[in-house]
């Protein structure tokens, strides 16, 4: 930050001129562009929504094109102007921006500004991005559900404007701490994908065993296997009750704490959704996730497309049998039908398991829960880690941002 502040010092020492964006800029709402106009080729084109989804401070391609007749119709972003999303659900994302850096002119959207402007353009996305923008946007956004903002509102908005060659620097800084974020998510996310690899082999080979060890159907080291059930849909009084209840979409090999949703005692009669203990293994028999598995760390109830295994505690360990169902994914999904692998109860009840004395249950257990969780942990911190970096970006980039305005 010194280079910055030497800069100040020399070209700009009574302070820097704080300006609206109407100011040095003129805003210019897009028009025509609809999510179906949208190709894989042709002129380029910007969606209103892909700056939410798909652009970060600034963009040099597009994802998307147009047709060029079509695009002969729309107004244009040219080479350093920004593009804003307008409107958006959450205040946060209303007003997001990037600075398109392209080589020729890109088609924009209804629901975008483009803004030609004098400033450097990364320079003025970065500031779309800090909290002196945020703070004054906040008292200009509209509506209800949707919400939004206006070019006219979006113009009042008073910028920092200090001379190029200090926004050039401060560009530069924040490109070199988002290439650092970059690089550490990158390496991060290697080395979960190396212990989660690693995890996979060792417990491969733990469950491996040889004929002479006793195999049983999972139904027969379990006292009770059970599916769920769900209330009639459309009745509130049904739902967000105090009783939980799993749907198979939160089955993903983990511990089940809580649940997305809640039933209420009405809602539990009217279903054949029953309560089943903690520590069930649950194998989730339908959709996307069909043929993953659970455990529950505490009592709940689930819908009909979970398959609960109250495990017999004198004949497994119930982690012991969460570990060999998860080792099994692959061959079990393979029993399902149709286009999503969908299983049934018996299918479960029926797939076989090897039975290892239980003093060897609990060795295997023992490995692969610490295996295990040298994966979470990582992978629990892991967004810590980034959120971590994003904080201390975010605190730099205001503070660079941050200016003594001159006086008028």
């Amino acid at each position: 930050m010194s280079r910055i502040d030497d800069l100040i010092q020399e070209l700009s020492p009574g302070g820097v001129a704080f300006k609206t964006l109407g100011d040095v800029g003129t805003f210019i709402r897009g028009n025509g562009l609809q999510k179906s106009d949208l190709t894989d080729e042709g002129f380029p084109a910007i969606h209103y929504g892909q700056v939410h989804t798909h652009y970060g401070t600034w963009a040099t391609e597009t994802i998307s094109f147009t047709s060029p007749d079509f695009a002969a119709k729309l107004r244009k972003a040219e080479p350093g102007d920004l593009v804003i999303a307008t409107t958006s659900e959450d205040d946060q994302a209303v007003g997001k921006a990037v600075a398109w850096l392209g080589e020729a002119a890109t088609a924009v959207s209804g629901d975008a500004f483009i803004y030609q402007h004098s400033l450097d353009p990364k320079y003025v996305s970065y500031f779309f991005q800090c909290e002196q923008f945020q703070g004054q946007k906040m008292r200009s956004i509209t509506g209800t559900k949707v919400r939004r903002i206006s070019g006219d509102s979006l113009a009042k908005i008073k910028i920092p404007v200090p001379p190029v060659e200090v926004q050039r620097e401060i560009v530069r800084v924040l490109d070199s701490f988002s290439t650092l974020e970059a690089e550490l998510k990158t390496e991060l996310k290697t080395e979960l994908k190396a212990r989660r690899q690693q995890y996979v082999h060792y417990r491969h080979l733990l469950l491996t065993f040889p004929d002479d060890v006793p195999r049983a159907a999972l139904g027969e080291v379990s006292t009770k296997v059970s599916s769920g059930g769900t209330p009639s849909s459309g009745r509130a009084e049904y739902y967000d009750g105090g009783i939980p209840w799993l749907r198979t979409q939160e089955v993903n090999y983990n511990r089940i704490t809580t649940t997305g949703m809640t039933i209420t005692e009405q809602g539990l009669k009217n279903s054949s959704a029953k309560w089943i203990p903690e520590h069930c293994v649950i194998v989730a028999m339908y959709g996307a996730t069909a043929a993953k598995v659970a455990i529950n760390e505490i009592p709940l109830t689930t819908n009909q497309a979970c398959c609960n295994l109250q495990v017999d505690p004198a004949k497994a360990e119930y982690r012991y049998v969460f570990h060999w169902v998860a080792n099994e994914y692959e061959r079990l999904k393979a029993l399902g039908e149709g286009s999503q692998s969908n299983l049934n109860a018996q299918k479960v009840k029926n797939y076989p398991i090897p039975v290892p004395s239980l003093e060897r249950q609990r060795e295997i257990v023992s490995i692969l829960d610490n295996l295990d969780s040298l994966v979470n942990d990582l992978s629990q911190g892991l967004p810590a880690e980034l959120s971590a970096r994003r904080t201390q970006y975010e605190y730099y980039r205001d503070k660079l941002l941050t200016f003594r305005e001159a006086a008028v």
